[in-house]
């Protein structure tokens, strides 16, 4: 076997001396007779031998047509929104590029902020849709576009783009504010944080900022109303979730701010044996209350000489008027301090103020007061 496999590699290099091996002596000898010498024509009738080296194989041909190995196409890219209405956003992204089948469809998956129901839609082999279904006024709005091929098989999703709808489509003023940014901490105390953000800008003007806290599902309430660029508001136990949107003279609204963490006390501090706090809703109706606030000295020795007590209303409450104390209301955070004729609290002793205020969205009583500084328990 070693020399046919020698002889095949001869062969390949020198056929004309392989042939000369192998041949038989006579027909060597013929063959040496046939073969001209230098110079001389070929003999009539003879073949000439072809010792040019021999031509390579050809190589197979490369299959032009993609495999059909189950690979997605790739992403859309350069998602826009190029027009926004009070019920419609038209949405422009580049097409994909196909994997192994054809690009048929796209597939338009989008959200409302603060909002945990997720919508998607299906469209054509196109590069531009309009988007109807669940779409509002003043709403803000997250959209991503990915693509589907022949065997459904889905692409990685594209960017992401947000808008804001306007408030009105034929009103003078409809173009919403710019987002606020910035939105940080600037300060806490045991039942309050102090906000503050940077300015939006409107072509028109901003008239102010709407304060939220966000349950992380799907409920926003309004804390405060504000003109500047800072609020406080009420912290409850635990995770606080909030964020800010400018607004303008038409209703406008800007896209939020980044969504801000704040840590409150899983208990807020409180010093046993020092205070109890009570609050009562003596009255409610549509858009006003009346409350009334007790604090109770529950220390067994030592009186209370002059009081501030401090709170933060949870809801859109605003106090009004009060009696039996000088009370100011900073957005959310009210601080209620003693009246002349009843700064001094004995061991054991209580004092009570009253309160009537307005709201609209919600009435809820605080969950937390300080008192001079300190944390009370709270009473039912």
């Amino acid at each position: 076997m070693s020399g046919v496999r020698s002889t095949a590699g001869i062969r390949r290099l020198l056929p004309g001396l392989l042939a000369a091996t192998l041949l038989p002596a006579a027909a060597f000898g013929a063959l040496v007779v046939a073969v001209p010498g230098a110079g001389a024509s070929p003999l009539p009738g003879a073949a000439a031998l072809d010792t040019s080296p021999p031509t390579p194989p050809t190589p197979p041909t490369t299959p032009t047509t993609p495999g059909t190995s189950p690979f997605p196409p790739g992403a859309p890219g350069s998602l826009t929104a190029s027009a926004v209405t009070t019920g419609s956003v038209t949405l422009t992204w580049t097409a994909a590029t196909p994997g192994c089948c054809a690009v048929t469809a796209y597939d338009i998956t989008y959200t409302q902020a603060f909002n945990d129901i997720v919508w998607s839609t299906q469209v054509g082999n196109v590069t531009t849709a309009t988007v109807t279904a669940n779409i509002s006024r003043a709403k803000q709005y997250s959209f991503y576009v990915s693509a589907r091929d022949s065997m459904g098989r889905r692409s990685p999703a594209s960017n992401s783009v947000q808008v804001v709808t306007p408030n009105t489509d034929t009103g003078p003023d409809t173009t919403p504010p710019s987002r606020p940014g910035g939105l940080e901490l600037a300060g806490q105390g045991a039942t309050t944080a102090q906000l503050a953000w940077t300015a939006a800008t409107d072509d028109v003007g901003v008239i102010g900022y709407d304060v939220y806290r966000f349950d992380g599902l799907y409920i926003s309430t309004l804390l405060a109303t504000v003109t500047g660029t800072g609020a406080g508001v009420p912290l409850g136990p635990g995770r606080n979730l909030f964020y800010v949107r400018a607004r303008d003279a038409a209703g406008n609204v800007s896209i939020a701010t980044n969504l801000l963490t704040v840590q409150g006390a899983t208990n807020p501090p409180v010093t046993p044996g020092l205070c109890l706090v009570t609050y009562t809703n003596q009255a409610q109706w549509s858009g006003g209350f009346v409350a009334a606030v007790t604090i109770r000295n529950t220390s067994p020795s030592t009186a209370v000489d002059g009081w501030t007590l401090t709170f933060a209303f949870p809801g859109d409450q605003r106090v009004t008027s009060a009696w039996g104390t000088r009370a100011v209301q900073t957005n959310a955070v009210v601080t209620a301090q003693n009246a002349d004729w009843n700064r001094s609290v004995p061991p054991g002793g209580s004092v009570s103020f009253g309160m009537q205020g307005a709201w609209s969205v919600s009435n809820a009583a605080p969950t937390a007061f300080a008192l001079n500084g300190t944390g009370c328990v709270v009473g039912s």
